[in-house]
């Protein structure tokens, strides 16, 4: 169909549109499917496009694929294999070269001699060792401005409750500096399986709901962070002990809160990797803004982050559900178009198929959403895509908690109803004033009947903003 002229393609949707009704999400952002050679299982452990365009993918069965010309008519070669379960990919600075994570190091893989396949396997940093444990995922590949590496070690579970690593940094991030040096850089983690960095340039991770995890946060990573599991503990400079002999008191004390939370159940189970919308508008009006895969759920979420009071936080709302099968990596194309990569592998996912590599393509209609959540001194201001009739809109909010404890995550805690004291539209804004604002709640937002003024539904009226600080303070 892509190959088409513009004119044909353009009424033969029209046509189908009209016969065949899309799902309110689709008529804004439709998904397609690439077709994967016969035999091959892709597992999708890494992607990501190639300085010439090429898309690179990686199984966590250890090979990679070059998917040339993968907007249009693909075409599949095997680039490399003999991988020990990469779970990341980045692009190298010349064309046939990229990087990647495997269980034991950082690898540099290339073609040096453009006949289309690696021809050198070029070990960075093996720095964090491997004990041949189940457990011990290695994550990553990111790379920040000045060329230094980021990834993120699983912690190594020998029971159910904890974690009993035989190999050291089990449960951090790592940096990797040009010259390859290693250095442990954050700890707290436990099943950090996305990394991304933001336009700004900082580092975030998401992790898994489990102990310590109430439910999936995403992280952002400065060096010398702790993030509230304390198996990495024993790597940390001046720790003493058994870390989980540590009281919980002590423990949350040096915990950094994550930016984000992500309810479990009604924003996904096991969020993936983050990535930031640099397409300068080719993805639709969320320029700028975090996109996340959900593996369990097949899904993709969309967060809009802000600063308060020097530290992130802010609000996570759904964008698109329909995928094939768990959504565990992403890459944006150069024509603005979001692949996602795909494994159900382990865990199971919704949508019925084992893996697989589809992308969501923004249609040009722009849907009537919340645009963004943000925090302000007496309540929350929306701004949504379009201008608000709100006359006949109905306001729904409740904040809640999840506990900081050793079980395996968290029920939410503490759910309290709110009824703003005031609801002001103007234009494409909305003010809610409220009572007061509780800190360490997550306040989950539900708007019904509310309308663009063109006559446009709102596509989702859910939102989640986590409140970790309030404008103004300065005490914490």
């Amino acid at each position: 169909m892509e190959r088409l002229p513009a004119s044909v393609r353009a009424e033969l949707d029209r046509r189908l549109e009209e016969d065949f009704p899309l799902s309110s999400e689709a008529q804004f952002y439709r998904i397609e499917t690439l077709a994967v050679p016969e035999g091959v299982a892709l597992e999708v452990g890494g992607m990501c496009f190639t300085v010439d365009g090429v898309l690179m993918i990686c199984t966590r069965r250890g090979d990679v694929w070059a998917v040339r010309d993968a907007t249009t008519a693909p075409k599949w070669s095997l680039f490399a294999s003999g991988l020990h379960e990469p779970l990341g990919l980045w692009p190298g600075d010349r064309a046939g070269e990229i990087y990647c994570v495997q269980r034991p190091e950082l690898t540099r893989i290339a073609d040096t001699d453009g006949d289309g396949r690696a021809d050198a396997y070029d070990c960075v940093t093996d720095a964090w060792g491997m004990s041949g444990h189940y457990h011990e995922f290695a994550f990553g590949p990111v790379r920040d401005r000045d060329g230094n590496f980021y990834g993120t070690l699983n912690v190594a579970f020998h029971d159910s409750a904890v974690g009993d690593a035989k190999a050291p940094y089990r449960g951090w991030a790592f940096k990797v500096t040009p010259a390859g040096e290693f250095i442990p850089w954050a700890t707290g983690l436990r099943s950090p399986n996305g990394l991304g960095f933001n336009l700004e340039g900082d580092l975030f991770v998401t992790d898994n709901q489990g102990d310590y995890i109430g439910t999936g946060p995403l992280h952002h990573v400065a060096q010398g962070d702790f993030h509230g599991h304390p198996a990495g503990l024993p790597w940390r400079e001046g720790w003493k002990g058994d870390p989980f002999r540590a009281p919980l008191a002590e423990l949350d004390k040096i915990r950094k809160p994550a930016a984000l939370l992500f309810p479990f159940g009604p924003m996904g189970q096991s969020a993936s990797e983050p990535t930031w919308d640099a397409t300068g508008g080719k993805f639709g009006p969320f320029a700028g803004q975090m996109f996340v895969g959900d593996q369990t759920k097949s899904t993709i979420m969309r967060a809009a982050l802000e600063k308060v009071e020097g530290e992130y936080q802010g609000a996570c709302f759904p964008f698109r559900a329909g995928f094939q099968s768990g959504n565990n990596r992403v890459a944006w194309a150069p024509d603005g178009s979001l692949f996602v990569g795909q494994t159900d592998r382990g865990w199971g996912a919704v949508g019925g198929k084992p893996w697989g590599v589809q992308r969501a393509v923004w249609t040009g209609k722009a849907p009537m959403e919340i645009h963004t959540m943000s925090l302000t001194a007496d309540g929350f201001e929306l701004t949504f895509t379009k201008d608000v009739d709100a006359s006949e809109a109905r306001w729904s909010l409740q904040h809640y908690y999840y506990e900081y404890h050793r079980q395996y995550g968290s029920p939410q805690f503490g759910n309290t109803a709110v009824k703003p004291t005031s609801v002001r539209a103007d234009g494409r804004k909305v003010r809610l004033v409220l009572p007061e604002l509780v800190r360490g709640r997550v306040y989950e937002l539900h708007v019904d009947g509310l309308r663009a003024t063109d006559g446009s539904e709102l596509l989702h009226g859910e939102a989640y903003y986590t409140l970790n600080r309030r404008r103004g303070e300065t005490e914490y």
